[in-house]
Protein backbone atom coordinates (compact mmCIF):
# COMPACT_ATOMS: atom_id res chain seq x y z
CA UNK A 1 0.00 0.00 0.00
CA UNK A 2 1.19 3.33 -1.00
CA UNK A 3 1.58 6.26 1.52
CA UNK A 4 -1.07 8.01 3.53
CA UNK A 5 -1.58 9.76 6.95
CA UNK A 6 -2.49 7.47 9.47
CA UNK A 7 -4.29 9.13 12.68
CA UNK A 8 -4.93 8.12 15.87
CA UNK A 9 -7.01 9.98 18.10
CA UNK A 10 -4.68 9.88 22.10
CA UNK A 11 -1.53 8.85 22.19
CA UNK A 12 0.73 6.20 19.64
CA UNK A 13 3.58 4.03 20.47
CA UNK A 14 5.75 3.91 17.62
CA UNK A 15 8.22 0.68 17.29
CA UNK A 16 11.81 0.49 15.71
CA UNK A 17 13.63 -2.35 15.34
CA UNK A 18 16.01 -1.80 17.66
CA UNK A 19 16.25 -3.80 21.06
CA UNK A 20 13.24 -3.29 22.95
CA UNK A 21 12.17 -4.57 26.56
CA UNK A 22 9.06 -6.61 26.70
CA UNK A 23 7.90 -4.91 29.83
CA UNK A 24 8.42 -1.85 28.30
CA UNK A 25 5.87 -2.30 25.37
CA UNK A 26 3.39 -3.72 27.66
CA UNK A 27 3.72 -0.45 29.69
CA UNK A 28 3.51 1.39 26.82
CA UNK A 29 0.03 -0.39 25.01
CA UNK A 30 -1.92 0.62 27.93
CA UNK A 31 -0.74 4.27 27.96
CA UNK A 32 -0.76 4.23 24.27
CA UNK A 33 -2.36 1.14 22.43
CA UNK A 34 -2.44 2.01 18.99
CA UNK A 35 1.07 0.55 17.76
CA UNK A 36 2.72 1.42 14.23
CA UNK A 37 5.75 -0.12 13.55
CA UNK A 38 8.66 2.06 11.16
CA UNK A 39 10.18 -0.46 9.25
CA UNK A 40 12.02 -3.39 10.36
CA UNK A 41 10.13 -2.61 13.65
CA UNK A 42 7.67 -4.84 11.95
CA UNK A 43 9.56 -7.97 12.60
CA UNK A 44 10.14 -6.87 16.25
CA UNK A 45 6.51 -6.44 16.53
CA UNK A 46 6.03 -10.16 15.48
CA UNK A 47 8.86 -11.52 17.55
CA UNK A 48 6.75 -9.55 20.26
CA UNK A 49 3.63 -11.33 19.19
CA UNK A 50 2.35 -7.75 18.21
CA UNK A 51 -0.23 -6.87 15.53
CA UNK A 52 0.66 -2.90 14.20
CA UNK A 53 -1.79 -1.02 12.68
CA UNK A 54 0.50 0.13 10.08
CA UNK A 55 4.27 -0.57 9.48
CA UNK A 56 5.72 3.21 7.80
CA UNK A 57 9.19 3.40 6.08
CA UNK A 58 11.24 2.75 2.85
CA UNK A 59 10.97 -1.19 3.70
CA UNK A 60 14.30 -1.47 2.88
CA UNK A 61 14.93 -4.16 6.35
CA UNK A 62 11.55 -5.64 7.10
CA UNK A 63 11.84 -9.16 6.37
CA UNK A 64 9.47 -11.31 3.73
CA UNK A 65 7.63 -12.70 6.50
CA UNK A 66 7.16 -9.53 7.96
CA UNK A 67 6.10 -8.23 4.56
CA UNK A 68 3.69 -10.50 4.10
CA UNK A 69 2.05 -10.66 7.95
CA UNK A 70 1.62 -6.85 7.78
CA UNK A 71 1.03 -6.80 3.45
CA UNK A 72 -2.29 -4.94 3.93
CA UNK A 73 -0.52 -2.85 7.13
CA UNK A 74 2.01 -1.10 4.80
CA UNK A 75 3.13 2.34 4.32
CA UNK A 76 5.31 2.55 1.75
CA UNK A 77 7.63 5.93 1.42
CA UNK A 78 10.13 5.23 -0.98
CA UNK A 79 12.36 8.95 -0.14
CA UNK A 80 15.98 8.37 1.49
CA UNK A 81 16.04 11.78 2.58
CA UNK A 82 14.25 10.64 5.95
CA UNK A 83 15.17 8.08 8.34
CA UNK A 84 12.05 5.67 9.29
CA UNK A 85 11.43 7.14 12.80
CA UNK A 86 11.20 10.74 11.03
CA UNK A 87 8.69 9.05 8.24
CA UNK A 88 6.35 8.01 11.29
CA UNK A 89 6.46 11.05 12.78
CA UNK A 90 5.67 12.73 9.44
CA UNK A 91 2.95 10.36 8.46
CA UNK A 92 1.30 9.55 12.04
CA UNK A 93 -1.07 12.34 13.36
CA UNK A 94 -1.59 11.64 17.30
CA UNK A 95 -1.69 13.61 20.34
CA UNK A 96 1.77 12.35 21.58
CA UNK A 97 4.35 9.33 20.80
CA UNK A 98 5.81 6.89 22.58
CA UNK A 99 9.09 5.88 20.93
CA UNK A 100 10.54 2.38 21.68
CA UNK A 101 13.44 0.39 19.46
CA UNK A 102 14.81 3.20 18.27
CA UNK A 103 18.47 3.50 20.63
CA UNK A 104 20.46 0.95 21.85
CA UNK A 105 22.08 -0.26 18.50
CA UNK A 106 23.72 1.76 15.87
CA UNK A 107 24.86 5.14 17.19
CA UNK A 108 24.49 6.70 14.20
CA UNK A 109 20.59 5.28 14.62
CA UNK A 110 20.40 6.88 18.05
CA UNK A 111 21.75 9.83 16.89
CA UNK A 112 19.13 10.26 14.12
CA UNK A 113 16.51 9.66 16.49
CA UNK A 114 17.49 12.47 19.13
CA UNK A 115 17.43 15.01 15.66
CA UNK A 116 14.50 13.94 15.07
CA UNK A 117 13.31 14.68 18.44
CA UNK A 118 14.68 18.14 18.73
CA UNK A 119 13.28 19.06 14.93
CA UNK A 120 9.75 18.50 15.99
CA UNK A 121 8.70 21.27 19.14
CA UNK A 122 5.31 20.83 17.79
CA UNK A 123 5.26 17.11 18.97
CA UNK A 124 4.96 16.09 22.20
CA UNK A 125 7.72 12.87 21.34
CA UNK A 126 8.96 10.50 24.28
CA UNK A 127 11.88 8.49 22.87
CA UNK A 128 12.00 5.36 25.59
CA UNK A 129 15.69 4.43 25.80
CA UNK A 130 17.71 1.30 27.60
CA UNK A 131 17.51 3.69 30.93
CA UNK A 132 16.08 7.16 29.64
CA UNK A 133 12.88 8.31 28.82
CA UNK A 134 13.57 11.33 26.53
CA UNK A 135 11.95 14.73 25.47
CA UNK A 136 12.04 18.20 24.35
CA UNK A 137 11.77 20.91 26.67
CA UNK A 138 8.53 22.81 26.31
CA UNK A 139 8.88 26.22 27.04
CA UNK A 140 7.64 25.97 29.96
CA UNK A 141 7.91 22.57 31.87
CA UNK A 142 6.69 21.63 35.42
CA UNK A 143 7.74 17.23 36.59
CA UNK A 144 6.81 16.11 40.05
CA UNK A 145 10.01 13.26 40.24
CA UNK A 146 11.45 12.04 43.48
CA UNK A 147 13.91 13.86 45.64
CA UNK A 148 17.38 12.56 44.41
CA UNK A 149 15.99 11.45 40.92
CA UNK A 150 18.80 11.58 38.22
CA UNK A 151 17.80 14.72 35.66
CA UNK A 152 19.92 15.43 32.66
CA UNK A 153 19.86 18.52 30.14
CA UNK A 154 21.62 17.97 26.76
CA UNK A 155 21.17 20.91 24.23
CA UNK A 156 20.85 20.47 20.24
CA UNK A 157 21.67 24.14 19.40
CA UNK A 158 21.81 27.39 21.42
CA UNK A 159 19.87 26.95 24.75
CA UNK A 160 19.33 28.44 28.00
CA UNK A 161 17.20 28.31 30.98
CA UNK A 162 15.99 28.91 34.70
CA UNK A 163 14.81 26.13 36.82
CA UNK A 164 13.98 25.13 40.31
CA UNK A 165 14.10 22.07 42.30
CA UNK A 166 17.15 20.83 40.59
CA UNK A 167 20.63 20.61 42.65
CA UNK A 168 22.53 22.63 40.35
CA UNK A 169 21.00 25.61 38.66
CA UNK A 170 21.15 26.50 35.28
CA UNK A 171 20.84 30.04 35.40
CA UNK A 172 23.49 32.00 33.56
CA UNK A 173 24.54 29.36 31.79
CA UNK A 174 24.83 29.10 27.66
CA UNK A 175 24.41 25.63 26.78
CA UNK A 176 25.52 24.27 23.31
CA UNK A 177 26.39 20.54 21.98
CA UNK A 178 29.99 21.30 21.71
CA UNK A 179 30.13 23.33 25.12
CA UNK A 180 28.07 23.17 28.29
CA UNK A 181 25.75 20.58 28.87
CA UNK A 182 23.90 19.58 31.47
CA UNK A 183 24.70 15.39 32.34
CA UNK A 184 23.83 14.21 35.93
CA UNK A 185 21.77 17.07 37.89
CA UNK A 186 19.69 15.85 40.82
CA UNK A 187 16.34 16.55 41.62
CA UNK A 188 15.65 18.36 45.22
CA UNK A 189 11.92 19.19 44.59
CA UNK A 190 9.24 20.09 42.61
CA UNK A 191 10.56 20.96 39.07
CA UNK A 192 10.22 23.92 37.09
CA UNK A 193 11.92 24.84 34.23
CA UNK A 194 11.80 27.72 31.68
CA UNK A 195 13.80 27.12 28.48
CA UNK A 196 14.43 28.60 25.56
CA UNK A 197 16.24 26.73 22.44
CA UNK A 198 16.37 22.92 21.82
CA UNK A 199 17.09 21.06 25.08
CA UNK A 200 16.78 17.52 25.48
CA UNK A 201 15.68 16.24 29.31
CA UNK A 202 16.48 12.92 30.25
CA UNK A 203 15.19 11.22 33.37
CA UNK A 204 15.10 7.37 34.54
CA UNK A 205 12.19 5.78 32.34
CA UNK A 206 10.53 4.71 35.91
CA UNK A 207 9.15 8.15 35.70
CA UNK A 208 7.72 8.31 32.43
CA UNK A 209 4.40 8.58 34.02
CA UNK A 210 5.27 11.88 35.26
CA UNK A 211 7.09 12.67 32.56
CA UNK A 212 3.45 12.65 30.62
CA UNK A 213 1.91 14.15 33.22
CA UNK A 214 4.27 17.39 32.33
CA UNK A 215 4.15 17.37 28.66
CA UNK A 216 0.41 16.67 28.19
CA UNK A 217 -2.50 19.53 29.19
Amino acid sequence: MSEGIVQCSGGVTLLGGGAVAPSDVAICATIAPFLVAADGGGDRALTLGQMPQAVIGDMDSLSEAGRAAFADRLRVIPEQDSTDFGKCLRYVQADFYLCLGFTGMRLDHTLAALSEIAARPAQKIVLIAEDEAIFLAPPQLRLDLPQGTRLSLYPMGPATGHATGLRWPIEGLSFTPAGRVGTSNAVTGPVAMEITGPMLVMVPKAHLAAVLVGLLP
